[in-house]
């Protein structure tokens, strides 16, 4: 890139954007109301939001955020580092904490017009019931010293984010392929492994939604992290995001790292099971519970 080009949007922008925007619309304030002598106008808000461009200081984005009522500290540096590295896109992780990760990566996945995912040992949260989001949750409580009421947020968070699966108008075009080992583990207890393989083979039955298996004997290519590819449309970039340790994920849309990760599942989907032998699968699994 010459010196001195303008960097169009990138994941963090985009990111830092949606974040912005949620902010503002929780404190009840108008684009107006946000800006009001601080410096910028409506205008350059409303396009730092849509993750045109970024804010030019630190500073304005703490004042917003002090606008806002955001006075959790870590929220606001992970935000103000976000800023920082906005013109980037290289990888950039992103804690849990306050559900910074979540919200972020959800405001994201919300504008994907097409998504594809690899999970080898959980099933994917967008096919994920109730009840099953719920025991995910619950068996690292003791662990990580959850709250009933953060669960409670996470599964409701969750189930929100399946409405991109099925909503009427423009659903996403989802791509998921499992890892055997994730549909094998009991998750709550043997009622709610049947009510979860039910509602993938539904969810499979939707015309926007595909969904592989990958078996465990299966000689082929398999990865051992899961990951997530999003297609933002012909006018944002395609962005990449991987789960790291600590609860936190990483994201990155540097056109090499997409294009690495594009080729990985392109090699999981030629080594998993065809998507029509899916419900047949899921319904044995189904049966082997009942027997056991």
């Amino acid at each position: 890139m010459r010196v001195g080009a303008r960097i169009g949007p990138t994941a963090r922008r985009i990111e830092l954007g949606i974040e912005l925007r949620r902010l503002r619309r929780d404190a009840d304030l108008t684009l107006e109301q946000a800006v009001a002598g601080l410096g910028f106008s409506e205008t350059q808000l409303q396009r730092v939001e849509t993750g045109s461009i970024p804010l030019k200081q630190s500073s304005h984005l703490r004042n917003l955020l002090d606008r806002y009522g955001i006075t959790d500290e870590g929220h606001v540096e992970s935000l103000v580092r976000l800023h920082r590295e906005s013109g980037s896109q290289e990888w950039t992780s992103f804690a849990s904490t306050v559900h910074t990760s979540v919200r972020t990566f959800f405001g994201v996945e919300s504008v994907a017009r097409g998504i594809k995912a690899w999970h080898p040992t959980l099933v994917l949260g967008l096919l994920q019931t109730e009840r099953y989001a719920t025991a995910v949750f619950e068996a690292e409580k003791m662990h990580d010293e959850f709250t009933s009421e953060y669960i409670e947020q996470s599964v409701r968070l969750r189930m929100m984010r399946k409405q991109l699966l099925t909503r009427q108008e423009d659903p996403v075009m989802f791509w998921a392929i499992l890892g055997e080992a994730a549909l094998r583990h009991t998750i709550g207890s043997t009622h709610v492994m049947r009510e979860q393989y039910a509602e993938i083979i539904a969810l499979s039955e939707l015309e926007n939604v595909t969904v592989q298996i990958l078996r465990t004997n299966e000689i082929g290519y398999r990865f051992s992290s899961d990951f997530t590819i999003l297609d933002l449309g012909e006018s944002l970039p395609s962005t990449v995001q991987v789960d790291v340790s600590w609860g936190a994920m990483s994201m990155s849309d540097k056109p090499r790292e997409v294009g690495r990760f594009s080729r990985k599942f392109n090699a999981l989907q030629a080594s998993a099971m065809p998507p029509e032998q899916t419900p047949g699968f899921l319904q044995q699994l189904s049966r082997e519970i009942n027997d056991a």
